[in-house]
């Protein structure tokens, strides 16, 4: 059998295999849909420490652009809005 997870004993692996293998197929979808959530809460975690001045719909629109691919993303919901130039700098 292939190893799925290097840090856990086969033993253990080969039961929570067993476990998924016997769960209804409504219990192993709230899982995924679980999953999804989290991945979804931690990029956008990311976004806020990378956008801090970002409003929730820019935010949004960057995420999309992590779910869908850019091209995508711009013909969905059009093109990201460019934060204005620092004129101070210069």
């Amino acid at each position: 059998m292939t190893v799925l997870f290097a840090d856990t004993r086969p033993e253990a692996e080969a039961i929570l295999i067993a476990l998924l293998r016997q769960a209804p197929a409504w219990r192993k979808l709230y899982m995924v849909s679980q999953m999804n959530l989290t991945v979804r809460t931690l990029a956008l975690s990311g976004l806020r420490q990378r956008y801090p001045q970002a409003s929730p719909a820019e935010l949004n629109r960057h995420l999309a652009d992590i779910l869908l691919g850019p091209q995508l993303a711009q013909k969905a919901y059009g093109p990201l809005r460019q934060p204005p130039e620092d004129k101070s700098s210069g």
